[in-house]
């Protein structure tokens, strides 16, 4: 259940920030993607808050948790975008960048582990 309630409150963070600051998230909606990049920054969020809630219920933690995993996955290419566009940024960037890659795999087996619960 911890897992579960910290992951939620991880998303929970994360979704409220798409709201609040949305511009960084706007620059990283792969450009590919038909339509305003706000509207995929506020959909995300909006996903993000929709996971929290359902992972914070024990009733609808196993469903939230599969799509947790399955949203973490298609939000890989958003950090692909972030790292491309920011291969030529400060060391620093660049390795938050790059960072962010191999972060969705524990992130999918922590949403996972929380569906288990």
């Amino acid at each position: 259940m911890r897992a579960a309630l910290t992951l939620a409150a991880l998303l929970g963070a994360a979704g409220i920030t798409h709201f609040a600051r949305p511009r960084p998230y706007d620059a990283i909606v792969p450009r590919s993607l038909p339509g305003p990049a706000r509207a995929y920054t506020y959909a995300s969020g909006a996903c993000e808050l929709l996971l929290a809630a359902g992972l914070a219920h024990p009733r609808t933690r196993r469903a939230a948790g599969l799509a947790a995993a399955g949203f973490f996955v298609a939000v890989l290419p958003a950090n692909v975008q972030m790292a491309v566009d920011w291969r030529h940024a400060s060391p620093a960037k660049r390795a938050i960048a790059w960072g962010r890659l191999p972060l969705q795999v524990p992130l999918v087996w922590w949403a996972l582990r929380a569906a288990r619960r």
